[in-house]
């Protein structure tokens, strides 16, 4: 009964200084809602990045085969993957369920004698199925095109295309380098991804044979693999290297795997989360320096009626509990109101960027919390100087 006694008598007190206790309400108030703005905009962030990646799987892994540093190529020597050594890598381990060979090629591209913003791929059909490469129209690149010169042109492409003529893309025939292909499929939209590099919007996908057949510094060194869902990715490794080893020589392999990333980047996203929390939690401290000064001005102001308590008999606990509950009160409702603030804070931000809105549980959690471990933190004191003041210095007070 005490304890409701003090929160009645705690809230006559607030609502008999609305104006302090509203200005100690603020900073409580602005210092949560920042501590779960900026944890939340950060796991969102986070997690727009992480879905990039789950998009295309996460059993997905990138080889990069180079030379060994200082190690030139020599005319005549096998320096590079040919296309059905690339291929044979599907066999190196029986956790490969896919293989995708693919060649960067540096050719300028011409439609109706305009220059396109494009970059140039040589590919072969496992790629549209690694890549999540999806046509809009048309089909993909076979691999019983082998020499021919044929193209399937992605959605930036497309839209260049269609501003400069208008007839379908599927067809018409565009030139790369000194060579004219025709377009045989028109790809939708892809969703970029890090874990990619190159953006298949802009590209202009041809058979790899061609690729190297174009230009001699075409060589087959990338290649995108899909593996079983539970693969050691360290012996998967080891035995594509054993591999590579034996049809080239003086080979530096180097690998990407979309789960070491993914981890990576979770890793990542904790610090930046802590580092986030830290920083608003400092306005959360200031919010906290403000509940101890507006409560060590009420200890002031009511001394004759903390002098006249003790005098009728209450004890020092009572008077101590008294102020504490004050001031977690103010904490309580600061928290409480900071919290809703800052997942409204966090809603906009997602509308502002396009991101999908999710409630984690944790940022609001951390940020209620905490505010009122502030308040309890900052309310000791004038709680506790309040309790131990003299029943006769405190009645003889103005």
């Amino acid at each position: 009964m005490k304890l409701l006694t003090h929160i009645q008598t705690g809230f006559s007190n607030l609502y008999s200084s609305k104006l302090r206790s509203v200005l100690a309400l603020l900073g409580i108030l602005v210092g949560t809602a920042s501590v779960v703005a900026m944890v939340s905009a950060g796991d969102l962030a986070m997690n727009e990045t992480l879905k990039q990646f789950k998009a295309l799987g996460t059993d997905l892994l990138s080889i990069s085969v180079s030379n060994e540093p200082g190690i030139k190529d020599d005319v005549g020597s096998l320096n590079s993957l040919t296309l059905s050594q690339a291929n044979n890598i599907l066999n190196a381990d029986k956790n490969i369920l896919d293989v995708a060979p693919f060649v960067e090629s540096y050719n300028n591209a011409q439609f109706a004698g305009h220059e396109l913003n494009s970059n140039v791929l040589g590919v072969t059909d496992g790629f549209s199925r690694i890549a999540q490469v999806h046509l809009d129209q048309g089909r993909f690149i076979s691999i019983l095109d082998g020499f021919s010169f044929f193209c399937v042109i992605g959605d930036k492409i497309n839209v260049q295309i269609k501003k400069l003529t208008a007839r379908d893309a599927l067809g018409q025939q565009i030139k790369i380098g000194d060579s004219i292909f025709t377009i045989v499929g028109v790809a939708k939209p892809w969703a970029e991804n890090d874990f990619i590099y190159t953006d298949i919007d802009y590209s202009l996908m041809i058979p790899l044979l061609v690729s190297t057949a174009m230009s001699s510094s075409a060589k087959i060194n990338n290649v995108l693999l899909r593996l079983t869902p539970n693969a050691n990715t360290d012996a998967v490794q080891n035995n594509i290297t054993g591999y590579i080893n034996e049809v080239v020589s003086n080979k530096k392999v180097s690998f990407r795997s979309a789960k070491a990333l993914i981890a990576r980047m979770a890793n990542q996203a904790k610090i930046f989360t802590i580092f986030l929390g830290l920083i608003g939690s400092i306005s959360l401290l200031v919010g906290g320096i403000g509940v101890m000064n507006i409560m060590l001005v009420s200890v002031v102001e009511r001394r004759r009626e903390i002098g006249i308590r003790l005098a009728v008999g209450a004890k020092r606990s009572d008077i101590w509990a008294l102020f504490l509950v004050e001031a977690i009160m103010l904490s309580l409702i600061g928290g409480t109101c900071g919290v809703l603030l800052g997942m409204l804070i966090t809603y906009v931000m997602a509308l502002v960027w396009n991101w999908e809105f999710i409630v984690f549980l944790m940022p609001p959690l951390v940020g209620f919390f905490v505010s009122v471990a502030i308040g309890i933190f900052f309310g000791y004191y004038p709680a506790y100087k309040a309790s131990r003041l003299n029943p006769i210095d405190a009645l003889r007070s103005e």
